[in-house]
């Protein structure tokens, strides 16, 4: 069993933040992106990390709602639009993940010249994505760190007595 096959995949800000490092690395050089477009809300904590590594200091996000908890809402809604480009030409919109690809195909009819980018990937976004880090099985439910709490864990064995 790989290491992505299990049903539930818990990543942690260390591994994140090596994969959106990685992305980054293939985006250079720098100076060919105006900017950044961040995909509310999973795409906010990978725009951050590219738009250190790049050096790219404008930033936006557009924001769309295509999930409710763990259940994919049916069309993809806008909440918030963006003004730095009509198109996407010289833009990186990023994700944290393409899955079924509802969300860019959406926003691919809104800006269709930036490059669509994402740190993981699943089989069913896989057309929907111009470059991605890491494939993700189709049935895996991600579990962001953003998503979750640390906290302690007893031994297997109990407690100390």
């Amino acid at each position: 069993m790989g290491l992505h096959s299990n049903q539930e995949y818990f990543v942690s800000w260390e591994e994140l933040h090596r994969a959106t490092r990685e992305l980054a690395r293939r985006q250079l050089p720098a100076e060919q992106w105006q900017g950044i477009i961040a995909v509310s809300r999973g795409g906010l904590v990978p725009a951050a990390i590219l738009a250190r590594e790049l050096n790219i200091r404008l930033v936006e996000s557009v924001c769309v709602r295509s999930y409710a908890h763990q259940s994919q809402a049916a069309e993809p809604e806008m909440l918030k639009d963006i003004s730095c480009t009509d198109d996407g030409a010289g833009f990186l919109v990023v994700d944290d993940l393409v899955d079924t690809g509802n969300t860019l195909r959406f926003l691919r009819k809104r800006l269709p010249k930036a490059k669509f980018i994402t740190v993981y990937a699943k089989p069913e976004g896989l057309p929907l994505v111009d470059e991605y880090e890491a494939d993700i099985e189709q049935s895996t439910w991600i579990h962001f760190p953003w998503d979750v709490h640390l906290h302690y864990v007893d031994p297997l064995a109990g407690e100390d007595k």
